[in-house]
């Protein structure tokens, strides 16, 4: 069992920046492929991003690249999204998901663990 939970969510004005953190628990964080994932009113929810578990590899949505930097620190039990250039569009609820795998999940149906949710607000 994995238990999931972000930080670092909040009110920025566009062209900001935030940085999100999901502190997870247990032992085997390093056996998990981590992913951001949001949701916007009306909208589906989306991978923004995912790593694998080893942190040398990573995935981007094409709306994100560029600008977002996902990172993980398996000593730290925790993973990070850096969100650069922030822009009204980003405005959404952002989740962590963790499953375990090696390799990057972005389809948020293979997650098994998720966060409760951090609220990103970007105005304009």
């Amino acid at each position: 069992q994995v238990q999931l939970v972000e930080s670092g969510g909040g009110l920025v004005q566009a062209g900001g920046s935030l940085r999100l953190s999901c502190a997870a628990s247990g032992r085997t964080f390093s056996t998990y492929a981590m992913g951001w994932f949001r949701r916007a009113p009306g909208n589906e929810r989306e991978c923004v991003a995912a790593i694998n578990w080893s942190g040398n590899n990573a995935y981007y949505a094409d709306s994100v690249k560029g600008r977002f930097t996902i990172s993980r620190a398996n000593a730290k039990n925790t993973v990070y999204l850096q969100m650069n250039s922030l822009k009204p569009e980003d405005t959404a609820i952002y989740y962590c998901a963790a499953v375990y795998s090696e390799y990057i999940r972005v389809i948020d149906d293979e997650y098994a663990y998720w966060g409760q949710g951090t609220q990103v607000t970007v105005s304009s």
